[in-house]
C-alpha cells in the first residue's frame, strides 16, 4: 500500500541485527493476543519483566501464546538472579525447558556475582540456549569506567553471549544513561569502536534514547526494554516517518 515511499531498508524476520526486545511487565492473555495483532512483525524477543513470571496468572499459556507466533521468551534478569542466590539454577534450568524456552538473560545488576562465576554460567547456558548476557549495574550511584565497560563485554561475548545487553533499566536512567536519561556518549563511543553494535542490546526505553540510538547507530540497531505499546512507534522511528528520524533518513 504504501511501496512507493522510499525508506531505510530493514532487515527481515528472524534477524540478527534491527532487534526488538520487548519487556512485557505483566501482560493478561489479552493483552498480548492484541498487542500481536498489531505489531507481531516488529517483535523479537519478549522478556517478562525482572520477576513478574514469578506473579503472573497463566504465565505458561502466555509463553506458548508468544512462541506460537514464532517469538521468543525469556525471563527476566532478576529472577534469574534470585533463583541463582536461593542456589536453584537446576530448578531454573528445568522451568525454563518445561517452557520450551531457547533463550535465557543473565545477569548481575544487583547481586555480586564474581567475572569468573558469571563467565562459568556463560559457557555453561550457552552450550543449551541463546543467551543474552546484561552488562552495567542497577544502581545509579555505582560508576564502572568505560575500558571495565568494554573489557567485560568482550569477555562474556568470547564466553558465548549471543547478545550483551547494556544496562539501562525500565526507567532508562542508570547504566548507560545519566540520571535525568542522557545518553552517557563517551561511553557509548568507547564501547562501539571496540565491539560490533551487532553484538550488544541497547537498553532504550524512552523515545529520546531510542531516537538517539538510531540516529547514530542506525535503522538496524538492536534496542532493548521496549514497551509493547511502544513498538510501533519504535519502528517507525527506524524508518523515518517520525518526526524525531524524519531529516535524519529523508
Amino acid at each position: 500500500m504504501f511501496e512507493f515511499l522510499t525508506l531505510p531498508e530493514r532487515t527481515s524476520k528472524p534477524r540478527e541485527s534491527g532487534l526488538t526486545h520487548v519487556l512485557d511487565k505483566g501482560y493478561s492473555l489479552d493483552q498480548v493476543r492484541q498487542f500481536l495483532e498489531v505489531a507481531k512483525d516488529y517483535v523479537d524477543i519478549v522478556k517478562l519483566g525482572w520477576g513478574t513470571a514469578a506473579v503472573t496468572p497463566n504465565v505458561k499459556d502466555k509463553i506458548a501464546l508468544y512462541q506460537s507466533f514464532g517469538i521468543p521468551v525469556c525471563f527476566g534478569g532478576t529472577f534469574f538472579e534470585v533463583c541463582l542466590r536461593q542456589n536453584k539454577l537446576d530448578d531454573f534450568v528445568s522451568l525454563v525447558r518445561e517452557c520450551g524456552m531457547t533463550c535465557v538473560e543473565i545477569s548481575d545488576g544487583t547481586i555480586d556475582i564474581t567475572e569468573e562465576d558469571k563467565l562459568a554460567l556463560l559457557r555453561r547456558f550457552a552450550k543449551e540456549f541463546k543467551v543474552l548476557s546484561e552488562v552495567g549495574s542497577k544502581d545509579a550511584s555505582v560508576v564502572i569506567a568505560p575500558f571495565k565497560w568494554v573489557d567485560s563485554i568482550k569477555r562474556e561475548l568470547e564466553a558465548g553471549a549471543w547478545k550483551v545487553i547494556t544496562e539501562g533499566r525500565e526507567s532508562g536512567t542508570v547504566g548507560i544513561y545519566q540520571p535525568g536519561g542522557e545518553v552517557k556518549e563517551g561511553l557509548l563511543d568507547e564501547i562501539r569502536s571496540a565491539v560490533d553494535p551487532t553484538q550488544l542490546l541497547f537498553e532504550a526505553p524512552v523515545k529520546s534514547q531510542q531516537a538517539w540510538f538510531i540516529k547514530e547507530f542506525g535503522a538496524n540497531v538492536n534496542l532493548g526494554n521496549i514497551p509493547p505499546e511502544e513498538v510501533i512507534s519504535v519502528e517507525t522511528l527506524r524508518v523515518g516517518v517520525r518526526g524525531d528520524t524524519l531529516l535524519h533518513f529523508h
